[in-house]
């Protein structure tokens, strides 16, 4: 197999001392880098980025879940981004020479040691999913892990893929694992603290609402700068690139006569989704594509 990129999202972006020894256990396996690592308070989120052939990236996965549930107490975590584990979300991503076939048993493989070693619930989403209900990340953790807790009690839509069938972890909830193409996570921040704007102009351009396609958006209140987000999965760039999403929230406020503050990127993205001058276009905060574009990281 190949390259895979592997993008593990932790339910901590506060505390440097609980991210640092993750980042170690991730590091610890020969061959496997970590590219790139982005912390944000407001959401108390981090998002690491690591690249490997896939089963050493496997492997740094799986050390990175088990000590973030022995650092991570969800219930004394808060933070605006919604989530249901210390370790939230894991996605594979085919590079060069490895295919979403190979992602795809790699993300089956990781569950089944999670749930059978760490006693933690996995979910199985996007092309790892086994069931067209789990496909779609929100839909898998919409309720958050305070009333998935009781849930998975009592719906049986809610029940893991693997490991406990009937209980999550007590402190590290569950975990959401899956394969997909390369997405890139993005935020608009608004010049207002309007968060009832940010969350109306999310759901105008999130493609399950009848917005833009491959388009996924929430809105958030956030401290740093202190104003709403919207904060996007822009799924498919191809299809509807950062431009056009920015000119399209630009729109949007400006309706309600509110103008765009700046952007963001979280984490990394493809050099085809960012041609030459557009970070300037989409007031992209802090920009530099020696540490942001994939291909040269690579």
């Amino acid at each position: 197999m190949g390259l895979v990129e592997c993008v593990p999202n932790f339910s901590e972006g506060r505390r440097p001392e609980v991210l640092e020894p993750i980042l170690d256990a991730i590091r610890s396996v020969a061959g496997v880098r970590v590219i790139d690592r982005s912390s944000d308070a407001s959401h108390n989120r981090s998002v690491v980025t690591l690249v490997g052939e896939g089963k050493a990236a496997a492997e740094a996965a799986f050390r990175a879940i088990e000590k973030a549930a022995q650092a991570i107490d969800l219930t004394k975590h808060e933070g605006e981004h919604p989530r249901i584990g210390a370790t939230d979300v894991v996605p594979f991503i085919p590079l060069e020479g490895s295919s979403m076939d190979e992602c795809v048993a790699l993300a089956h493989a990781l569950g089944a040691r999670v749930g059978r070693e760490l006693s933690i619930p996995v979910y199985f989403y996007e092309s790892a999913a086994r069931t067209p209900a789990r496909r779609n990340l929100p839909d898998v953790r919409n309720i958050g892990f305070e009333k998935l807790r009781e849930a998975v009690v009592n719906d049986p839509t809610r029940v893991p893929d693997e490991g406990p069938k009937n209980a999550l972890h007590p402190t590290a909830g569950a975990t959401v694992i899956g394969a997909r193409q390369i997405l890139i996570a993005y935020n608009i921040n608004l010049a207002s603290e309007d968060l009832a704007l940010a969350k109306a102009i999310a759901k105008k351009i999130r493609e399950k609402d009848g917005g833009l396609k491959g388009i996924k958006a929430m809105g958030f209140a956030i401290d740093a700068p202190k104003c709403a987000q919207v904060s996007m999965n822009v799924c498919d760039y191809r299809s509807t690139g950062l431009e056009r999403v920015y000119a399209e929230v630009e729109k949007l406020a400006g309706e309600a006569g509110v103008k765009i503050l700046e952007s963001e990127l979280v984490g990394l993205a493809p050099k085809a989704a960012l041609p030459e001058g557009l970070p300037r276009r989409i007031q992209l905060r802090g920009f530099d594509p020696k540490t942001q574009i994939i291909e040269a990281l690579l």
